[in-house]
């Protein structure tokens, strides 16, 4: 089930809030553990399992790590819930990508399960393992009330696409935490823009990536190849921040404070601010559990720039079992190598319009590589970038850039602060307190009501709407 369906913004959310509310207070917690569970069996019936095993197995290993803390035995948790963790993730993500591998590689025929991938495992699996983590670091509390815990681990708003709530940021609001109408408001407001984004622009936009990316390598010409990667920069963007932003307002109207996904990324000008603007609760998890672990930039530059590259290896493939996605990470790798080299200490000395054009090649031109797994379709398209293709641009091309001219430009606005730093000036204009905040009231109002109009239209009307982070 996903947030931009049918389903459920008039079946499952209606009923899952009526019963939290109409929950006493003790109750709360069981009451989104199993509405989660009903959530994600709902596209999952069976990998329902494999949530519920996870929760009992870090449950336990916590409750282990604390038991025996201060002892010899203190690892036995922890290790148990790394190799119980790591081991779901590896047989259901990568067992069928490394046999392939080597079967390519050897000349071998082992077998291969051909098991479809458990929505979100990615996901809850670090969020569960780095519970454990923490509980052995000392720097969040064991869980002793199971229900509790299961809660967090399935919290059916941020469980298939994040982003990545650490145990730590809301063990003290699974215990106890605040509802009000203003925090409702709040978070129906933040649920409706982000439904917006995913519904509006990324579905829309998507469509002129799909049309691109399935057109024929040798019709394709040199424009028509960098205005489908930009189509793509935009739908996946706005997928996933709208995805965030979903699950954001959902948790501020369920009493819960997520953690920001996503800051305006494709202003940075440089790469490495960039990473620190998108996805950051993916970013901070591999710097917390990979990179500082590693050793971080403490133990000279050499040790520092392969923590880099290991950092990143490993990014690419938690985002997919495919060459594709290793060579993706390898990219950005490179980059930020080089940017810690020199390139960083070059781009301070110039105007920040050249470090923001650079960061947008340097993204865009990813794309190439996170678009396609089809390896050799990959190169081939990304030959046709730099003139291998059938010319520079032609009539198709032009016919897209026509039509989605007034899209392209909407999305490049809405990609920026440029809305909200509107929406703040005009929040400042010096008149009657009443009568501004009244109008502004209003306008608000009018705005999601809007949004929301939209929205509905869009997805009664059954158009294109996929969701690119179910495969992680």
């Amino acid at each position: 089930m996903v947030f931009s369906s049918l389903t459920f913004l008039f079946l499952f959310l209606p009923a899952m809030l009526l019963l939290y509310y109409i929950t006493p207070r003790r109750g709360k917690n069981a009451v989104l553990f199993l509405g989660s569970l009903v959530f994600y069996a709902w596209g999952e019936p069976v990998y329902v399992v494999l949530m519920i095993f996870s929760t009992v197995l870090d449950y336990t290993c916590g409750r282990l790590v604390e038991r025996y803390r201060g002892t010899s035995k203190q690892k036995i948790g922890l290790i148990i819930s790394l190799c119980g963790n790591l081991g779901l993730l590896f047989f259901f993500k990568y067992a069928d990508f490394l046999a392939g591998t080597i079967n390519n590689l050897a000349g071998l025929s082992l077998p291969k399960h051909d098991l479809p991938l458990p929505i979100g495992i990615s996901f809850y699996t670090f969020q569960t393992m780095s519970y454990t983590i923490d509980v052995y670091r000392g720097t969040a509390k064991v869980q002793r009330n199971i229900i509790s815990f299961g809660a967090y681990v399935a919290l059916f708003p941020q469980l298939i696409a994040g982003p990545i709530v650490r145990y730590r940021d809301i063990a003290a609001e699974l215990d106890t935490r605040t509802h009000s109408f203003d925090a409702f408001g709040e978070g129906a407001r933040r649920f409706v823009t982000g439904l917006a984004k995913k519904v509006l622009l990324a579905n829309n936009i998507g469509l002129l990536w799909d049309a691109v990316s399935k057109t024929d390598v040798a019709a394709l010409t040199t424009a028509g190849a960098w205005l489908g990667l930009i189509a793509l920069a935009f739908q996946v963007y706005f997928d996933f921040s709208g995805y965030s932003d979903m699950a954001i307002g959902l948790g501020r109207m369920l009493g819960f404070h997520f953690p920001e996904n996503f800051n305006y990324p494709y202003i940075s000008a440089s790469v490495t601010e960039f990473w620190r603007r998108w996805h950051i609760s993916l970013g901070a998890w591999f710097r917390d559990y990979v990179y500082i672990p590693l050793g971080g930039n403490r133990r000279g530059l050499a040790r520092h720039l392969f923590n880099i590259v290991i950092v990143w290896l490993l990014t690419g493939l938690w985002h997919g079992a495919s060459w594709n996605y290793v060579l993706w990470g390898a990219w950005y790798a490179a980059v930020l190598l080089c940017e810690k080299l020199f390139l960083a200490n070059l781009l301070r000395k110039l105007p920040r319009f050249v470090g923001h054009v650079y960061t947008l090649f340097v993204i865009v031109f990813a794309g190439a590589l996170f678009g396609f797994e089809n390896i050799r379709r990959g190169f081939s398209f990304i030959k046709v970038l730099f003139g291998g293709g059938a010319g520079l641009i032609n009539d198709a091309t032009r016919y897209q850039v026509l039509s989605y001219a007034p899209l392209l430009v909407i999305c490049a606005v809405a990609s920026t602060p440029l809305v909200a730093w509107i929406g703040r000036k005009i929040a400042a204009v010096n008149v009657r307190h009443r009568f501004r905040e009244g109008l502004l009231t209003a306008c608000d109002s009018l705005r999601l009501l809007g949004l929301s109009a939209l929205s509905l239209a869009y997805l009664i009307s059954g158009s294109y709407n996929p969701f690119l982070y179910f495969r992680f």
